[in-house]
């Protein structure tokens, strides 16, 4: 199980390997993301742990490198405040490397059943985004605001409310992708020294360290296992935010079920011939 890389790497430091502007985003902008076999060159790919279990390991690929890098953006320290904003799929995994950091965790989310999660994570403090001052509440419970936030929820009212959970000289961390712009407070950025900054994937050596804590058992992705065919369906349930954790296609279950159907047809094919 392997993560593609680019041959361009080979011209890049080790750490710059996100910075790369070539090729668009494969999976995305690029056909065969899901084949069951890809052929690449062994000096560019993502190594799993010996003990790993590669269903465990599948979410920990890009997912877990973005919201890594982005926690390391938001340059909060162990016993420091974060503010982790979404705590479904990449929330949930986000609040367990934030805790093996050493920093203490305020997870925000619309859906309770995705807070009890979180608190099952081991977040220290949960906070429903629906309360009408739910920035206050923050500040109220991180004694002064978070001194990082990191969203990960695709919502814009998100975006803007993460803002306000901030401490003064504190730092957001944009790690969502929703549609549109979102409109900064630009009085409370500059009075309270806000620092706002994207953060896109992460580097090789991101992965390695995601990957090591993983093989270590120190994190565990939420995940549910679904087939190949039901691909449909998921997508459906992710568009209506019915997903706690991740879900994971089973290649190998296809895989198995294709060679059972072909054994039971070669089955019938003998007692068919020996009529």
């Amino acid at each position: 199980m392997a993560l593609l890389g680019l041959r361009t790497l080979r011209a890049l430091p080790f750490g710059m390997g996100n910075c790369l502007r070539r090729g668009g985003v494969w999976r995305l902008h690029q056909e065969w993301g899901f084949a069951e076999y890809v052929i690449a060159d062994p000096n560019y790919v993502a190594h799993i742990p010996a003990g790993l279990d590669p269903k465990l390991a599948a979410p920990l690929i890009c997912a877990v490198i973005t919201i890594y890098k982005g926690i390391k953006e938001t340059e909060a320290r162990p016993g420091e405040w974060i503010v982790i904003s979404g705590a479904g799929g990449l929330g949930h995994l986000a609040i367990q490397y934030a805790k093996i950091m050493g920093l203490q965790v305020c997870a925000v989310d619309i859906d309770d059943r995705k807070l009890a999660l979180a608190k099952q994570m081991g977040a220290d403090f949960v906070v429903n985004a629906k309360h009408a001052d739910a920035g206050e509440v923050v500040k109220k419970g991180t004694n002064g605001g978070a001194h990082g936030v990191l969203i990960t929820a695709p919502s814009l009212s998100a975006f803007k409310q993460g803002i306000s959970m901030a401490r003064k000289r504190g730092t957001c961390a944009l790690v969502g992708l929703p549609p549109g712009d979102f409109p900064v407070p630009l009085f409370d950025v500059v009075a309270n020294c806000i620092t706002i900054r994207g953060s896109f994937v992460g580097t090789r050596e991101d992965m390695a360290e995601t990957l090591g804590f993983a093989a270590e058992g120190k994190v565990k992705a939420d995940i549910e296992l679904q087939p190949l065919s039901a691909i449909n369906d998921i997508f459906n349930r992710l568009e209506h935010g019915k997903v706690a954790g991740r879900v994971v296609l089973d290649f190998a279950g296809a895989a198995d079920d294709r060679t059972a159907k072909s054994h039971a047809a070669k089955k019938l094919e003998a007692v068919a011939g020996g009529r």
